[in-house]
């Protein structure tokens, strides 16, 4: 059992170095499956803060499952070589910076299918309170059956304050450093974008946005403008496309994507011909305002609606005052009548409406009693009486209509 590393890893070959890590395929004789073992640098052991904060960011990272991640196994401290280390998911492929030194670069559709996985796994770990703050191709895996999956988050984070680094100094490739990182802020999602459009820039172009020698050249580099547009370097590449990896190297990280899920959206139109939309001072401040409005509206689901299909606002106009009443010429205005005076009216017009179905109900019913074997003369009488009282009657309802509708 000693030739297994940690009692339980049997160490095969050397996949990769660097200078805070070495990178070794093992084979885990428990669960019996190749992974990554990455061993820390001795002196990094030292550190006890830095430990800490390994220890700590090792454990976020194992939280991150994800197609686009890879995956955190264990983490621990060797006690025969006192070396720290971090188990991983073994990814049988190439990272993008030996397809890089292979191939020189990407076409198209190849480096863009390859930088949407990456804002996939970026979105997950954003969204998760995770920032990689290194990302740079050779912590971009592609397997042999084309999934890409992002490594090393928490490295970077857990070196970010060790007493070792100095004083003002910063972690990370420094070609890949955001402006803000490059003047010694802290990194946020927006510094990762960054970074994954330089390798954007680097996968199509071959080469990097900035040819710094120095972290004081590359700042002074970055604070002078844009790079060279890309679709200049290569023709290949639309111009929407160009744009879209421009926008994530803006120098203000408000001008940059809101989130890893805009900029994929918009490396997926650039391909299609579709450049996204200039930022301005404006719309950055209504990015931030955009809840406030929404609930100023009143309405989410307008504001859900694309622009063709939402309401217009409405804009607030006077209301315009009721015509007056008209004076009569000589003498005092008309009062407007009371409710309570109208309602008799009402109740006269329901009292006229049953006293006409009560004669209707009694003429009815006489002529059906002059239709009857009584003698004729007496039939005659009671229809000029009748006659006579209907008409009487109909005189009364005349008189009664016109009370009631004056």
């Amino acid at each position: 059992m000693t030739d297994l590393f940690a009692d339980r890893y049997r160490l095969e070959r050397r996949l990769g170095a660097g200078g805070m890590s070495t990178v070794e395929l093992a084979f885990d004789t428990r669960l019996e499956r190749y992974v990554a073992v990455k061993l820390l640098a001795e002196h990094l052991a030292q550190d006890s803060s830095f430990v800490a904060r390994f220890r700590r960011e090792a454990l976020a990272a194992a939280r991150l499952v994800h197609p686009n991640v890879v995956q955190v196994f264990d983490f621990g401290l060797d006690d025969e070589t006192g070396r720290q280390y971090i188990v991983m998911e073994h990814v049988d492929g190439q990272s993008c910076a030996e397809i890089l030194r292979d191939e020189g670069h990407l076409g198209v559709e190849e480096a863009v299918d390859v930088l949407t996985q990456a804002c996939r796994g970026l979105d997950y770990a954003h969204r998760n309170g995770v920032v990689h703050r290194d990302v740079k191709p050779g912590n971009l895996l592609r397997s042999r059956d084309g999934g890409v999956k992002l490594a090393d988050f928490g490295i970077a984070k857990a070196a970010e304050q060790s007493d070792i680094t100095k004083v003002g100094s910063v972690v990370g490739t420094a070609a890949y450093l955001s402006p803000e990182q490059a003047r010694g802020e802290p990194a946020g999602p927006a510094s990762d974008l960054y970074a994954l459009g330089v390798v954007a820039y680097q996968l199509l172009a071959g080469r990097l946005p900035y040819d710094a020698a120095s972290l004081t050249d590359l700042a002074r580099q970055q604070d002078s403008g844009p790079p060279p547009a890309l679709d200049r370097l290569n023709p290949e590449v639309p111009r929407s496309l160009a744009a879209a990896i421009a926008r994530a190297l803006e120098h203000d990280a408000e001008a940059r994507y809101s989130d890893a899920r805009e900029m994929e959206q918009a490396l997926r139109d650039g391909v299609r011909g579709i450049a996204p939309a200039p930022t301005t001072a404006a719309t950055r401040a209504l990015r931030g305002d955009e809840t406030a409005t929404q609930m100023l509206e009143g309405t989410a689901a307008t504001t859900a609606l694309p622009r063709s299909e939402a309401r217009p606002r409405r804009r607030l106009e006077p209301l315009d005052e009721p015509p007056a009443p008209r004076r009569p010429v000589g003498g005092p205005p008309r009062q407007a009548q009371p409710a309570a005076r109208r309602r008799p009216k009402r109740r006269g017009l329901r009292r006229f409406l049953a006293l006409l179905a009560i004669v209707a109900i009694v003429a009815a019913g006489l002529a059906i009693y002059a239709s009857t074997d009584n003698g004729r003369q007496k039939t005659v009488q009671l229809n000029r009486d009748i006659r006579g009282d209907v008409n009487q009657t109909v005189d009364s309802i005349k008189q009664l209509i016109d009370d009631n509708t004056r």
